[in-house]
């Protein structure tokens, strides 16, 4: 427990250990990778999946046990009963840091199958991240503005194309998908560009989960509404975490079964499409509630 240093001290010191723990196990992930690639036999890379996805863990692990070393922070973990290696899950969170990520990678490591997670574009381009998450078939989406589209047609239904593939890959062995469905991470500002109905929330997406519902529904055993909390950290979060002064980290989970009725074709049914976003506006608002209850207790 190093929180008592002094920040200037302890910030690049944990900042270093963080980024030599992603050097390490992502090169390890893209390793494997590259040999995915070059020996490209159905068990092959099933096999070498094993490894891949222990590196994976590791890498999560590693961070938590950094985490708690350099913070005195409280951990709060609720509706994570019954939940297993060997299913199939959607997980549907919010996004508040880049430390959630690390937060969710902890929550998964004992509890469900690897997560994957819907990528920006751009993250391809950032050091040992994008390599591992390529080796790792994680997919990434490249968000076109409505204008942007108008310039350029042939590429409206891209992101929709990307996913597709991405879950047909995930067919195979047990899975966990995670969507941040408001597509960035929260800020104030563009909580206020919004002007949304949600207290503490950005306005969800809701046709990444949609598509992905249309691909592999009848895989899913549950969906997971996932909230994520800093109840004492309303700034900077991941600077926080670094600086050693992470207070307290809440993950509240409501496992939702797996309907039906969830599953439509969002492009070509109204009624669809319009029940789909009730049901996650519904989930949003929820969620919206109980972040809400955590931070005025």
């Amino acid at each position: 427990m190093l929180s008592f240093l002094p920040s200037f001290i302890l910030m690049p010191i944990s900042f270093t250990l963080f980024c030599f723990n992603l050097a390490l196990c992502g090169s390890l992930v893209f390793a494997g990778g590259l040999l995915k690639l070059l020996i490209p036999l159905p068990v092959f890379r099933r096999n070498l999946a094993y490894p891949m996805n222990f590196f994976y863990r590791l890498w999560a692990l590693i961070n938590y046990l950094l985490i708690c070393t350099f913070n005195k922070v409280s951990w709060t973990i609720k509706g994570d009963e019954n939940l297993d290696k060997n299913s199939w899950y959607l997980m549907i969170a919010n996004h508040q840091s880049w430390l959630d990520i690390f937060i969710l990678s902890h929550f998964a490591r004992t509890r469900i199958p690897e997560p994957r997670y819907f990528l920006k574009d751009s993250l391809k381009k950032v050091p040992f991240v994008g390599m591992a998450c390529w080796a790792l078939d994680m997919p990434f989406m490249r968000r076109y503005s409505r204008s942007y589209l108008k310039k350029n047609p042939h590429l409206i239904g891209k992101d929709i194309e990307t996913t597709k593939k991405s879950c047909l890959k995930f067919k195979n062995q047990p899975t966990t998908i995670i969507n941040f469905v408001e597509g960035t991470r929260y800020t104030e500002e563009k909580h206020r560009r919004q002007n949304n109905k949600f207290q503490h929330l950005l306005t969800p997406k809701a046709s990444g989960i949609a598509f992905t519902m249309q691909t592999m529904g009848e895989q899913f055993d549950k969906i997971l509404l996932v909230s994520i909390i800093y109840p004492q950290n309303p700034g900077h979060i991941m600077k926080d975490m670094l600086k050693g002064k992470l207070k307290e980290v809440v993950i509240d989970i409501e496992q939702i079964n797996n309907s039906e009725l969830l599953r439509g074709d969002y492009n070509n049914d109204v009624n669809y499409k319009r029940d789909f976003h009730r049901w996650l506006t519904q989930l949003w608002q929820r969620s919206d509630t109980k972040i809400n209850n955590y931070l005025t207790k």
